[in-house]
């Protein structure tokens, strides 16, 4: 009667796990690859040989996934407080759209002056002094009208204070936030 090469399989535990925390001196790390080990053994045991030496197919299995993970370990980048997913990440346009529509529905109810203030400091990137002289104003005016803007564009968007929207416009986004576009 022939045993299932299954059963085998436990018999090797206690020294695959030995022969894990000697590659990565770490425990955790051993049982997670003394696991990954077994769960492959069991998935492929149709391809061991009956008859053959199951210790030696086991730390093989082991001893190869070891240096995989480890290969694919020395390509990754640490980023422990998620600064550089950050970066990787992408938001889904739709969200964009949405809120650049929402934005022009309430830049447009704004008063003639205060959308020309925002649109000179703001988007054009125009100083205070250089807006009041195009628009033959005090540089307080400018100011207020800007200011006045921002606090509106605001409201009408259902902003609370200090809320930025969702824009992935410079020039729109310095509208909103009152410094100017990059």
């Amino acid at each position: 009667m022939t045993t299932d090469p299954r059963e085998e399989i436990v018999e090797h535990l206690s020294s695959l796990r030995a022969f894990a925390l000697s590659l990565t001196r770490n425990s955790a790390t051993a049982d997670d690859l003394v696991q990954d080990t077994i769960v492959k053994a069991w998935s492929n045991i149709d391809k061991f040989e009956a008859g053959t030496n199951m210790r030696a197919w086991l730390f093989t299995i082991l001893r190869n996934t070891f240096y995989s993970l480890h290969r694919k370990r020395s390509r990754e980048v640490a980023d422990v407080d998620g600064e550089y997913a950050a970066k990787l990440a992408e938001k889904p346009l739709h969200d964009g759209r949405l809120a650049m529509n929402d934005f022009r529905v309430a830049f447009s109810q704004l008063p003639d002056e205060q959308r020309e203030a925002l649109l000179l400091v703001g988007a054009s990137g125009f100083s205070y002094e250089e807006a009041a002289d195009m628009c033959g104003c005090a540089v307080g005016t400018i100011k207020s009208r800007a200011n006045r803007g921002r606090k509106r564009l605001a409201e009408l968007m259902n902003l609370n204070e200090g809320e930025a929207p969702d824009l992935s416009d410079a020039a729109t986004m310095s509208i909103v936030a009152g410094r100017t576009a990059a």
